[in-house]
């Protein structure tokens, strides 16, 4: 799974926020404090879609849109790493347990409800 730059996580945030696709002009605003150029959210927009992070209709102007959920995105980058881990148990194991009471609760009842 690609790897995002600090302006595609931050086009990822709108995208993840939004519950319809936009356009890049509608990015660009959402983004003004950083004062980034139309040409340039067109460019991080292409690189994303090469990654598989966004796709975008035919209409005019295009609108885009996030493939998966940050949710979706998150699991993938979990899983990703497990299996480049030589032993999963270990990494799972400190993972655990570094989780608060609370995640660890939340495990627990998501593995019950798992199984």
């Amino acid at each position: 799974m690609e790897s995002l730059g600090e302006l595609e996580r931050a086009v990822m945030d709108q995208l993840w926020s939004r519950t319809a696709p936009v356009s890049a002009a509608e990015l660009r605003d959402a983004l003004a404090d950083r004062g980034l150029a139309l040409t340039t959210v067109h460019t991080v927009l292409t690189r994303l879609e090469g990654k598989g992070f966004v796709a975008h209709d035919e209409a005019r102007p295009r609108r885009f849109a996030a493939r998966a959920t940050r949710e979706e995105h998150a699991a993938g980058l979990m899983h990703e790493v497990l299996g480049q881990a030589a032993d999963r148990q270990a990494v799972l194991a400190r993972f655990i347990g570094s989780a608060s009471p609370g995640e660890a609760d939340m495990l627990r009842a998501l593995l019950a409800d798992n199984p």
